[in-house]
């Protein structure tokens, strides 16, 4: 008989359970929330800024969250402090590219610094280091910072909405 696969199954000989599927109803329940939370973040950047690709990485942040909300890469704490930490680096490295004119250094090092703190800090969230590199190629201004803190904000109060979406998913479904 062949063996169920799944793209949620942790790896054999992990110490991890399997996230429990919910019905297609429940599924679609808990994306939805990241969904229209990024969506607005876009609409407020828009609004602000015509640089879109810096909050991109904001995206696959609010899908990790949506797929796994109770990992460890997927906490408030982890999402805001890489985040963070990557556009701030991104954004000094940016002097790097303005200055050499080199976006491989900027880049390279951003991304670098930001793998590095990760593991120093114990934040390791992925999609921060496209943050990271989209600041080092990108930002310009410090107000496309402020207004990534912002989106940054936003996206840690969708942690605290999935957490209790799937709390209360779970309580309402039949035991």
């Amino acid at each position: 008989m062949k063996s169920h696969r799944s793209s949620l199954k942790p790896l054999e000989g992990a110490n991890r359970s399997l996230r429990r599927r919910l019905n297609w109803k429940g599924e679609l329940a808990l994306a939805t929330a990241p969904t229209v939370v990024i969506l607005a973040v876009f609409a407020l950047v828009e609004v602000l800024t015509r640089q879109r690709l810096l909050f991109a990485s904001l995206a696959a942040s609010a899908f990790l969250i949506y797929l796994d909300p109770q990992h460890g890469t997927n906490t408030m704490r982890t999402l805001v402090i890489s985040q963070m930490m990557a556009a701030g680096i991104g954004f000094i490295t940016f002097i790097t590219y303005m200055l050499l004119g080199s976006g491989y250094v900027s880049g390279g090092t951003a991304m670098t610094s930001t793998i590095v703190l990760m593991i120093l800090l114990d934040v390791m969230h992925p999609p921060a280091v496209a943050t990271s590199l989209s600041f080092a190629l990108k930002a310009g201004n410090e107000n496309n910072l402020v207004l990534f803190g912002l989106a940054v904000g936003i996206t840690a109060l969708l942690v605290g909405l999935q957490r209790f979406a799937l709390w209360f998913l779970v309580y309402l479904s039949p035991k």
